[in-house]
Formats: structure tokens, sequence, C-alpha cells
């Protein structure tokens, strides 16, 4: 278990006192909600609450990742632009080589969580470009950043309370950290509290690196989809064809799948590849492609995609990458 933050800077021969950040920095212990803060992620990890406020202490606010949050790809872009982000030949050909430098990692993954490897490393690559490009900021700063001065999701409260727990069960340094704006980390970048419930040890090493290791990181998005119930040789999703109004009712009006193949089918929705069971759930996504609007059958594994990420735009990149590579 990780030394205290006291223990480690008295070892270091340094005192608490001599490190503590000037004011400009040391923010976050001195919010009005950090006492509220430490006391909840105290009771809920068994952290010793010092520990939690000398951290907060070295905390710095970053307006760059307040500004990055309000700007999210997937809010600002359509379809059209944001298939240009991955779909490119850059992404295929180093995906295609990240799939036969790590084959065997791969092919062990799939066959013991039955999810595509296809799907596995399309993630890896629109997440981080294959491992390339894990991030820049210190996940110490931007989590706080979010978790004090963005009410607006307040999750990122619950994320940095595991980023604290996740470095304790890891025995990682906090200060060292790096990852995306909003706090996610390593290849398939998982936020703190997806690297304390899926992220597994692909290697047996006895540890789960998620950063310097692909085993472990191919290991724990495999785990990350089979835990979100991907079922094994089942379709994504398929383009259709839509005719008449009806369709019109039903079309985007959730990620998980609420209608039947039969149901759609009634509404005017045509397939246009194999129609499968009728009896199977999907849903009508509608997407503003080059050439216009693009009709879309999302079924059961296209919303455990969403899973990862709760975007309609973020799925379907994932699936043609994965299609691309394949």
């Amino acid at each position: 278990m990780m030394h205290s933050v006291r223990t480690w800077l008295l070892q270091a021969g340094l005192s608490i006192t001599l490190i503590t950040p000037l004011p400009a920095l040391a923010y976050y212990h001195q919010h009005p909600r950090a006492e509220e803060f430490i006391a909840e992620a105290s009771a809920e990890y068994n952290i010793e609450a010092a520990e939690i406020r000398a951290w907060l202490a070295r905390t710095e606010r970053l307006d760059s990742v307040l500004e990055a949050i309000a700007r999210p790809a997937e809010k600002v872009k359509e379809w059209d632009e944001y298939q240009d982000i991955f779909l490119t030949r850059k992404r295929i050909s180093s995906g295609r080589a990240f799939l036969q430098e790590h084959a065997a990692i791969l092919d062990a993954a799939e066959q013991q969580t039955g999810v595509d490897k296809h799907i596995i490393a399309a993630i890896i690559g629109v997440e981080t470009f294959y491992g390339t490009r894990q991030g820049s900021y210190r996940v110490l700063d931007s989590l706080a950043t979010l978790a004090f001065d963005y009410p607006k999701r307040p999750l990122f409260w619950r994320e940095l309370k595991a980023f604290f727990a996740l470095t304790r069960t890891e025995q990682l340094d906090p200060d060292s950290i790096k990852g995306s704006y909003a706090g996610a980390m390593g290849y398939g970048q998982f936020i703190p509290t997806s690297y304390l419930h899926y992220a597994v040890d692909g290697d047996g090493d006895g540890k789960r690196d998620l950063w310097g290791n692909p085993a472990d990181a191919i290991f724990s998005v495999a785990n990350y989809f089979k835990r979100h119930g991907w079922k094994n040789g089942e379709p994504v999703t398929q383009r259709v064809r839509v005719k008449g109004q009806e369709y019109q009712a039903v079309v985007n009006d959730q990620l998980k799948p609420k209608w039947t193949v039969a149901e759609l089918r009634a509404l005017g929705v045509v397939p246009t590849q194999q129609q499968g069971e009728a009896s199977r759930s999907a849903n009508l996504i509608q997407l503003q492609g080059k050439k216009g609007a693009e009709f879309w059958l999302g079924e059961h594994n296209f919303y455990v995609i969403t899973r990862y990420n709760h975007s309609r735009m973020y799925a379907m990149a994932v699936y043609q990458l994965s299609e691309a590579l394949r």
C-alpha cells in the first residue's frame, strides 16, 4: 500500500510546509466544498483525510480543461466531419500494424471474453491512436478542476474520489499520472471508476498497467465490453432505407434498443443486409453524412459500444474503423 503523503515527504527529507505550493496553486484544499469532499473520500475509500487534503493542496485549476469539456467533438460536429477524425488512412494502417504486433494477445482476449478483437483494436485506435496519444494533462489537476469547478457534471466529483483510491490500490504517484482533459487514462482511456472496476492483469505479472502494458490494456477493454453485455457473433449495425413518414416517430429516440426489427420494419425501415431475427432488439439511427441523411439499424452490440462513450457517432466510428481493420 502506498505510504501517506506525510510519510513520503519525511522520507524524502522534506516537510509539508516547505513543499506547499504558492497560494495561487494551492487552490482546491481551500475550496468551500473541500472538507465535504475530503470527508466523503475518506469514508468511502478509507483514506486518511490528511493525505487527501495534502494532495488537494498540490492541485492547480486548469482553465484549458474547462474550455475543452465545453466543446467535445461529439457535440459540435456532425457525422460528416466527425468521421474524418477517426476513419483516416493513417489510423487504419496503424491499426493493422497494431493487430499484427499484438496478434497473440488480441486472439487470446477474443477467445477468453468473446469480444471481437477488431472492436478492441478500434476502441484503442479511436481513443489514443493505439496508445501513442494518451494525454498530457496531469490527472490530479484535470479531475480536481472538473470536480470543483464544473458542477454541471457531478460525476467528476465521484471520479476524483476514485482517483485517490486508484493511486493507493495500484501504488501509483498521483503527481505523475497523465491523461486526457477529462481524467481518462491509458491505452483505452479508462476513467478512475472504470479502472477500479474493469481493469485486469492481462499478462499475469500482478499489476494492472493501462499506460505501458498493451496486454493489460487489451484485456481490460475486452473485459469492459464483456461486463457490459457484448454478445459474441451478433451484428453491430447495418445500413437501412426508410420509406413513408412513420419512422420519424422512433428515429434517434434513445441509445438503448427499444424496438424489435419487426416493429421497425412495420414503421417503414428496410434493412439492406440479411434481416436476421425479427424479434431482435434494435433502434433506428440517423446521422448526417457527406451525401445527406444516413439511416442505420443500431442493435444490441452497437448499444454496448455506447457504454464506452455515450454517443452514436462515437459508436459508429468504432464500428466502421473495426470493419476497415478487418
